[in-house]
């Protein structure tokens, strides 16, 4: 069983969200609390759930006013009905999850025709290709969310190296691209407006609608990445 030590913040997002916050970071430990509160509202819900949305170190609870206010006293808001549930909640404890961790490596070429960012990339980190390239696969990545795109994994963290602030101006980025957006990196599923520093791309598809899981990674997920050659790109 898995007690809540950590300090947290609950907050309203709008008229009919509810969010509870670890703290804005990147933390293994969080995240793990993150997921697991998250499988414990949605196996155990309360009346007026409508949808809950984990993050890095966040969850979000969309609810049915109407339905809140059904278990609601005439005196408090739904919000504040809402945060009493939660808080309730967070006094259990949760179920310790036996997840499956899968290693999963993603073939990534870092040629320039699919890497629009590598030469300016590697000009500002003052470092060679080959360096970029051995620093964004020697380490193995955690998934610590799926979101923005279907099938988008928020992937960290990577060396301190190679961490860059995301573009100011997003461009269009392809299928498959893979980026670096502060110590995070990331592989973007389908063509999108994007503004991480792309610096290779996948053939693997993260989503595929066709098949029978559509979505290729999941939360806790851990990645590696191996360099491929452009012919190895082109006949994967």
């Amino acid at each position: 069983m898995i007690q809540n030590k950590l300090p947290y913040s609950i907050f309203s997002l709008g008229d009919a969200a509810i969010t509870i916050d670890f703290g804005n970071m990147i933390d293994q430990t969080i995240n793990h609390q993150v997921i697991s509160r998250f499988h414990e509202l949605r196996e155990n819900p309360f009346w007026g759930i409508i949808d809950i949305v984990p993050a890095y170190s966040s969850i979000t609870i969309h609810y049915d006013i109407t339905k809140i206010r059904q278990l609601s006293s005439g005196t408090e808001t739904a919000f504040e009905k809402v945060k009493q549930l939660l808080e309730e909640k967070m006094k259990q404890s949760v179920q310790e999850r036996t997840i499956e961790k899968r290693l999963i490596r993603i073939p990534v070429c870092y040629e320039t025709e699919y890497a629009p960012d590598l030469q300016q990339f590697i000009s500002i980190k003052n470092i060679s290709r080959e360096e970029l390239i051995t620093l964004h696969t020697q380490k193995t990545y955690n998934v610590f969310m799926i979101g923005f795109l279907p099938g988008f994994a928020y992937m960290g963290e990577v060396d301190e190296r190679i961490a860059m602030p995301r573009k100011q101006q997003p461009n269009i980025v392809a299928a498959g691209s893979v980026g670096i957006a502060g110590k995070q990196t990331g592989i973007y599923p389908l063509i999108s407006p994007g503004g991480w520093h792309v610096i290779g791309r996948t053939p693997l598809k993260l989503f595929d609608a066709k098949r029978e899981e559509p979505i290729l990674l999941r939360a806790e997920d851990t990645i590696q990445f191996y360099s491929i050659s452009k012919a190895e790109y082109e006949n994967y």
